[in-house]
C-alpha cells in the first residue's frame, strides 16, 4: 500500500496523542474516501445539469421573425438615459 505524509502543527499532534485510541490512519483513509465519493457525486450532478442547460439554451435560441435581440437591448439601454 502506498504511503503519504501529512504535516500538522505540534498542538494538533498533542491533541491527537491524547486521543490515542483513535486509529488516525484509518480515519484519514475514510475521510479521503468520502471526499472522493462526494466529488464524484457532484461531478455527475453537474454534468447532468450542464446537459440539461445546453438543451434549454438550444431550445431558446430559435429565431423569431421580426424580432432582434440587438435592437431590443438597444431599446432598453436608450430607455435608461
Amino acid at each position: 500500500m502506498p504511503i503519504i505524509s501529512v504535516r500538522i502543527d505540534e498542538e494538533l499532534r498533542r491533541k491527537m496523542k491524547k486521543l490515542g485510541y483513535i486509529n488516525w490512519s484509518e480515519f484519514i483513509r475514510n475521510a479521503i474516501r468520502e471526499k472522493i465519493k462526494e466529488e464524484e457525486r457532484v461531478r455527475r450532478i453537474d454534468r447532468r445539469r450542464l446537459v440539461r442547460a445546453v438543451a434549454t439554451t438550444d431550445a431558446l435560441r430559435r429565431r423569431i421573425e421580426g424580432w432582434s435581440s440587438v435592437e431590443e437591448i438597444r431599446r432598453w439601454r436608450d430607455r435608461r438615459r
